[in-house]
């Protein structure tokens, strides 16, 4: 399949922009039994369909001719849960029908209202828009449909799932019957099938990308982490990967704020993206990644849906996606137009399962292991370091640069360690920049059955374990008895949540009359101290501490949680 057929205005257009070939879902829409037919499509984000059904549309806009008449009423209609993504359609169709004389209009939320009325009664020959602006202008008749040849929707799963099932109807009531419809959606639930098969005529089927098959240019990973160090493993994660741009995914707007924050105070430029932005703020900060001005985007998954940054090359899961779509959407982010992309899901190894069940759910292989240590940053620099050190000596140096160099050669200061000390001092000021990488808690892939730890991987903790009385763990005790009604099946959720450890990682436990007792593995030992210190909230005020080794309570029996 080819470009070979298409009106020669597209094929300059494709031609200028590099394309040689269509990708699948290109290829599958130009079938000759696509042709003026409604169409239903399943096609991933990054696969290249924006310029699918742009060029699906040409029939109903060009004909036969070369250039699109004078603009006046549109001809084409397109509809896209987000206003980035709005935009980005617009972008694009636009360069794709440039040299065809093509006018594209777009009408979104958070923009003026009366400037698009404005370009829309200057006329279009194609509106790209949100649900509720365009049935806003609609009813106010700043739309006129009665022209419209073609209607495009675009992630109808996502549109549906953010609520404008209302509005689609709305849109579709008013535009005319015979108009052809193109639905193209990631997956395609029971809510695009009945739009379907309301809304469109003997639609053709496509399925480009199997439903709930991952991007073949995403590389899975995931990585155990304790659950209080997630935010610096995001800092190892980059700085070990070191990206052009990469975007962090997180579930809440105030969770974005605060790893945007700290990211930028550990010397990363970074720019963020959820609801709470203004569309003047949301564009300056894609543009800042575009520009390179910014490396790093933390954004909530709705403020990021239709996002398409060419040099995304990694995408972090800092909190765990809801879903497989959302994984599937995350991740789609990287790995566009052939390039290839990371998709790093950091795991609080407490919810390794649920993560499992996540990727299954998804259809995704992801291979796991620990977030990236200090020490591999450092070796990692080292390289990078040494490879932007001889590439700057390899350079032709200016005659001031060498002048200033003869005169630090000279300098009585340097005798005999001259180029040595130079170098080092050159190393130094190319990793003066560079964040600290963070220190990780090692953690273990699988724990061992609860009550029979497996021997700690890495240093020995110093404090004693309780060895003589024939444990095997270290132990801790709280100020929380019999007396305070204390009891097994609250107390284990209790540690679990309080220490970031799993009910594995608890083994004996001693419930006496003002305290209890308990061991915990002595691989967690260390993280769970570490997390009972920082203890907020609730039950902040219950005491939890180490304790030295002791046997057990004569005639008492240990209870088991």
């Amino acid at each position: 399949m080819s470009f070979d057929h298409l009106p020669a205005p597209l094929q300059a257009a494709l031609s200028g922009r590099g394309y040689a070939a269509p990708t699948p879902v290109q290829a599958a829409v130009l079938q000759p039994e696509a042709a003026g037919r409604d169409l239903l499509v399943s096609a991933q984000t990054g696969s290249g369909k924006t310029v699918a059904y742009g060029l699906a549309l040409a029939p109903e806009l060009l004909g036969e001719a070369a250039r699109l008449p004078a603009a006046g009423a549109p001809l084409a209609l397109v509809v896209a849960p987000t206003r980035e993504l709005a935009l980005q359609v617009k972008a694009e169709l636009t360069w794709l029908y440039a040299p065809a004389g093509g006018r594209i209009v777009s009408c979104v939320g958070g923009m003026d209202p009366v400037a698009e009325k404005r370009l829309l009664m200057q006329g279009a020959h194609i509106v790209v828009g949100t649900p509720g602006r365009l049935r806003d202008h609609l009813e106010r008749n700043n739309l006129a449909p009665a022209a419209l040849r073609a209607v495009v929707l675009d992630e109808a799963d996502e549109m549906l799932d953010l609520g404008f099932r209302e509005e689609l109807e709305a849109i579709l009531d008013e535009v005319p019957a015979e108009r052809r419809t193109l639905m193209f959606s990631a997956t395609v639930p029971r809510g695009i099938a009945a739009l379907a098969k309301s809304y469109q005529r003997d639609a053709l089927r496509i399925e480009a990308t199997s439903q709930g098959e991952a991007h073949g240019d995403i590389e899975y990973r995931a990585a155990l982490v304790a659950p209080h160090e997630l935010e610096r493993a995001v800092v190892n994660v980059l700085r070990l990967e070191n990206p052009r741009i990469a975007m962090i995914f997180c579930a809440t707007r105030a969770t974005v704020a605060r790893l945007r924050g700290n990211l930028s105070e550990r010397g990363f430029s970074t720019v963020a993206l959820s609801g709470e932005l203004s569309q003047t703020e949301r564009l300056r900060a894609l543009q800042s990644l575009r520009d390179g001005h910014a490396r790093i985007c933390v954004a909530t998954d709705v403020a990021a849906r239709g996002i398409d940054l060419p040099d995304l090359g990694l995408v972090i899961h800092a909190e765990l996606p809801r879903d497989p779509e959302t994984l599937l959407h995350r991740s789609g982010r990287t790995g566009r137009a052939g390039r290839k992309g990371v998709s790093l899901l950091l795991v609080p190894h407490i919810r390794r399962r649920l993560a499992e069940r996540l990727l299954q759910a998804a259809k995704v292989k992801a291979s796991w292991g620990p977030a990236p240590s200090a020490d591999a940053i450092r070796a990692r620099d080292a390289e990078r370091l040494a490879e932007q050190a001889l590439a700057l000596a390899a350079e032709e140096p200016a005659e001031q640069d060498l002048a200033i160099a003869r005169r630090l050669m000279a300098d009585p200061a340097l005798a005999g360690r001259g180029t040595e000390a130079l170098a080092a001092a050159l190393v130094r000021v190319l990793r003066a920049p560079l964040p600290a990488p963070e220190e990780l808690s090692e953690i273990q892939e699988r724990p061992a059955p609860r009550g029979t730890f497996p021997r700690d991987p890495g240093p020995r903790d110093p404090r004693p374990t309780p060895e003589e009385g024939g444990g095997q763990g270290v132990w801790f005790r709280m100020d929380v008895g019999r007396a305070q009604n204390a009891d097994p099946r609250w107390l284990l959720p209790f540690l679990c949540r309080r220490g970031h450890v799993t009910r594995q990682e608890i083994g004996r436990m001693r419930i006496m009359e003002r305290e209890t007792q308990f061991e915990v593995a002595p691989y967690a030992a260390g993280r769970f101290a570490t997390a009972a210190r920082r203890a907020v909230g609730e039950d902040a005020n219950i005491r939890v501490e180490p304790m030295q080794p002791m046997g057990r309570p004569p005639g008492k029996r240990p209870q088991r949680a």
